[in-house]
């Protein structure tokens, strides 16, 4: 049962917590595809592809070149990957993929090219799992939320934890402008308003409890009971 204290934990929580990005000393060390990755080179990575270096190469955490250019932003690199033929569902130790990755670092420019490369909207992924819409609410990016469900995320996916989109929104969120977006764009999409957690508590019953007068005249008008 997830128990108020586990409540307090989650919300606590950094917004990336589980999610690894390359650190410093590893960037430094980096040779090869997850160098060039890294450092944006583009016409790097084609010379090496072309001298068969492995577009599937794991660093220490399991990170692929294509997990590290999407973690520095680098999109001309990521383009040349993927162009290259980079797997764009692969999962990382953390088993997040590029998506999910760009999702959680509001990054509306990786998301879409990381959705054109054919990562998948509905993968599962993180320790949690969930999936990068669920992510996204969590955090309230609520443009990766509208541009997730136009690729067709799974609406109500429910995670580990007992929670969907909508949930996340509202118990991970703070009531606020970008919250309140994500909201309205997961229930105009046609989201579950009505699919409780573990203990019971619905989505309205959840927002009424944190004084969240926006979030629960949105969940009334969609019938939330």
């Amino acid at each position: 049962m997830v128990t108020w204290l586990a409540l307090f934990f989650f919300a606590l929580m950094p917004p990336a917590a589980a999610q690894v990005a390359p650190s410093a000393a590893e960037l430094a060390a980096y040779t090869g595809l997850h160098a060039a990755a890294a450092k944006g080179n583009a016409a790097a990575i084609e010379r090496l592809v072309k001298a068969g270096a492995a577009l599937e190469a794991r660093d220490a955490n399991k990170r692929t070149p294509l997990h590290v250019a999407i973690f520095a932003h680098q999109a001309a690199a990521a383009r040349a990957l993927l162009k290259a033929g980079a797997d764009a569902n692969a999962l990382d130790a953390q088993r997040y993929d590029i998506v999910t990755i760009a999702a959680v670092a509001d990054d509306v420019e990786m998301l879409k090219l990381a959705l054109a490369g054919g990562c998948k909207a509905g993968n599962i992924t993180s320790p949690y799992d969930g999936t990068a819409l669920i992510a996204a609410a969590h955090l309230g990016h609520d443009e990766v939320v509208r541009i997730l469900i136009a690729a067709k995320a799974p609406l109500d996916h429910v995670n580990n934890l007992g929670w969907t989109a909508v949930i996340e929104s509202i118990v991970l969120g703070d009531g606020g402008k970008r919250h309140v977006a994500t909201l309205a764009a997961l229930v105009q999409a046609g989201a579950n308003v009505n699919l409780a957690d573990r203990n019971g508590a619905t989505p309205l019953a959840l927002a009424r409890g944190r004084g969240y007068t926006e979030m629960v005249a949105i969940l009334e008008k969609a019938g939330a009971r």
